[in-house]
């Protein structure tokens, strides 16, 4: 087998080593059952199992008060930006929805939410690349708005919400998808914590959504029942035929965090991965260029430049010979992206910050 890389992708993103060793271990039999869990049914016993297992670790992991769903749907963290209005937008008789601009992402979900109401852009930093997690005035929020929508971690340009907008009643939706289970969040500031899974949780094709039981049935009569939170939430995620296969993951990830020492123990190891990156990149500003205001740096996605665009592609190449996977930014953004989700070891970021320093000497 060839060498492991230092994966630093975005998503799908790297996995934590325990979590693929299990799934190899059990891929031809599945707990004793002589099949594979892509082989047997999603309404087997033992499948519902694992989904009930799911469900009660997201509970303890992010310690999810009592009064909330949990719905697990195809699609990812996009099909998200759909399931959002179609479910809540009917909650308020206006049929409003206030959405902060942060990123890429943040202005595809209010495009989507576009098209089953009125949707007000509250604060925005897209004048400035997305550089900073924009100011928002109290004043923006309209008490007869069905949600304020933020994204919680921008993937793309490198920004996180440190602390969360006081909403005065209005239901805060956070699409997480980035951080999701990178940090204690307290669920109870918002109305729906939604996620997908492929960067922190497990595999691509599967989204979560946590979601307060008073904002449950009064989905637009439109919504297909498998993007329904609440008959999603009534059939435990199992309305159809699901992902048998990343539900599965998740709950091979889901046990790792929790046997690494939950939450508090991953955040710690997050800070400690961020700092050493965002250190490196400080030692040199006059070479390197990190994106995001120091005070809205995000702790999963660092972002930044070179002087020159060569530079940039020699930076990407030149640490993909090193072991340093995936590098390059955005499409769309340029420049450098290195993901440093719960998958990946402080190794890897150690080694990354070592380069970061050595490219800096050779070519300054």
């Amino acid at each position: 087998m060839n060498r492991r890389v230092f994966n630093f992708t975005a998503g799908p993103s790297m996995m934590p080593l325990p979590v693929l060793k299990r799934a190899q271990e059990e891929w031809l039999d599945f707990e004793g059952l002589g099949a594979s869990v892509i082989e047997i049914s999603h309404l087997a016993p033992e499948f519902k199992q694992v989904v009930y297992e799911v469900e009660a670790l997201l509970r303890e992991l992010l310690a999810i008060p009592a009064n909330y769903r949990i719905a697990m749907a195809h699609g990812g963290g996009a099909m998200e930006f759909s399931m959002v209005p179609l479910n809540l937008i009917a909650t308020r008789p206006a049929r409003k929805a206030l959405y902060v601009n942060s990123g890429y992402f943040s202005g595809r979900a209010a495009d989507e939410a576009s098209k089953y109401g009125t949707v007000l852009e509250v604060a925005s930093s897209e004048g400035t690349t997305f550089d900073h997690i924009p100011a928002l005035d109290p004043a923006r929020i309209e008490a007869d708005a069905s949600y304020l929508h933020i994204t919680t971690n921008n993937t793309m340009v490198g920004t996180r919400w440190h602390t969360f907008p006081d909403t005065d009643g209005v239901p805060l939706v956070g699409d997480a998808t980035s951080e999701i289970l990178s940090r204690p969040m307290d669920i109870s500031r918002f109305g729906v914590l939604y996620a997908g899974a492929q960067k922190n949780m497990g595999t691509s094709g599967l989204s979560v959504a946590i979601v307060r039981e008073d904002l449950l049935g009064q989905a637009l009569p439109i919504t297909p029942k498998m993007i329904n939170y609440g008959q999603l939430a009534r059939d435990h995620s199992l309305s159809n035929t699901a992902n048998t296969f990343a539900i599965y993951m998740a709950r091979l990830v889901l046990e790792w965090i929790k046997t690494s020492g939950g939450l508090a123990a991953i955040e710690a190891m997050n800070e400690e991965k961020a700092k050493l990156v965002y250190d490196a990149l400080d030692r040199h500003p006059g070479f390197y260029k990190p994106h995001a205001h120091p005070e809205h740096r995000s702790r999963m996605n660092v972002t930044f430049r070179t002087p020159s665009d060569d530079l940039d592609a020699a930076f990407v190449a030149e640490g993909n010979a090193e072991g340093l996977y995936a590098l390059k930014g955005h499409r769309f953004f340029g420049g450098m992206r290195a993901s440093i989700y719960n998958g990946m070891p402080v190794e890897g970021a150690r080694a990354l910050a070592n380069f970061i320093d050595e490219f800096a000497r050779r070519k300054g």
